[in-house]
């Protein structure tokens, strides 16, 4: 049977659960994304991203095939997009389409890109980060505010988990896109006290399971989304809400990935 693929040639397309718009949104594909499709119905495929192999359903309008060759080298030939407010992309045609941070350029080069034979331009692009110990702290701020939206992976809502798998792919790291499956990567770092910048705190529910991921700032601040994106105190216990005077989330881990 022929393996198909696809690409998303669209800001910010819905990911969901199961083949309908009333389906639960689990994640986003930005720009760029680029995946294999497994299966499809009359107006939905079922695909697994190349990021980080997540699996669902998406609008068979909201993607463009390409060939496996292309699928093979846009891993080596997509550049990342980096931090911005509104980057705006340019179609052969002069329609504009407006970009999120976390965006991937197809096959880019000198302020041009192209999906197929459809040209991109743009004016201005800002690499991804790569000092990690560096600039994660101010990838991570970028977010600030952000409202939690279940699924989300952009500045205009993201969960818990999109977050910190967004601002880890400014630094080209990858890591899944659950935070029970981030959970199961990296090392572990035995103390509160021994984390530094960039670890991520994970923290279960009452019945033991992973429901909450954040970036550690240091060990007694924690940047994570919990209604919005905000920075909060933690310690051995779990995240202090000092608006709220109470624990709102229980530590379970603390994982290390660079």
């Amino acid at each position: 049977m022929e393996r198909l693929f696809g690409i998303c040639d669209l800001a910010l397309v819905p990911f969901r659960a199961e083949a309908s718009d009333r389906s639960e949104m689990t994640s986003q594909l930005l720009f760029g994304d680029h995946f294999e499709i497994l299966s499809r119905t009359e107006k939905w495929i079922y695909i697994r991203t190349a990021h980080d192999a997540y699996t669902g359903w998406i609008d068979y309008l909201q993607y463009k095939e390409i060939t496996q060759k292309d699928y093979e080298d846009l891993s080596q030939k997509s550049f990342l997009t980096g931090l911005f407010n509104d980057l705006q992309v340019v179609k052969e045609n002069g329609e504009v389409l407006h970009l999120v941070p976390g965006s991937s350029l197809p096959f880019y080069s000198n302020n041009c890109f192209h999906i197929n034979n459809v040209n991109y331009t743009c004016e201005k692009v800002l690499s991804e980060s790569s000092n990690f110990f560096e600039e994660v702290e101010q990838a991570a701020k970028f977010y600030l505010n952000a409202p939690y939206l279940w699924g989300g992976k952009s500045p205009y809502g993201i969960d818990c988990s999109g977050f910190t798998q967004i601002v880890f792919k400014q630094f080209n790291v990858r890591i899944k896109r659950d935070a029970s499956q981030q959970a199961l990567q990296g090392e572990v770092v035995g103390f509160l006290q021994e984390a530094k910048l960039g670890d991520l705190a994970f923290f279960d529910n009452s019945e033991g399971k992973i429901t909450h991921v954040g970036i550690l700032l240091n060990d007694h601040q924690i940047i994570h989304a919990s209604g919005y994106v905000k920075i909060n105190l933690i310690d051995n216990y779990g995240i202090y809400n000092e608006e709220l005077k109470r624990y709102t989330h229980k530590l379970r881990i603390i994982k290390r990935y660079i």
